[in-house]
């Protein structure tokens, strides 16, 4: 026969899991220092200016 399963226990375990995975998740999105982030800011904007500068037409105005 086989073994009997605590089915309470079971979905704590299972949450518990989850809960920690999402956790992980948001230290690796949001757990980066102040300098970290605005250097990596700073880098995604020189590449789209690099890129931008490359362009032969200038991209459409959008009016609002």
């Amino acid at each position: 026969m086989g073994e009997v399963v605590n089915l309470r226990r079971a979905r704590k375990r299972r949450d518990k899991r989850a809960h920690e995975e999402q956790a992980q998740a948001n230290r690796v999105a949001f757990g980066r220092s102040k300098a970290e982030r605005s250097l990596t800011e700073a880098q995604t904007k020189l590449a789209r200016d690099q890129i931008d500068a490359h362009r032969l037409e200038a991209p459409p105005k959008v009016e609002e």
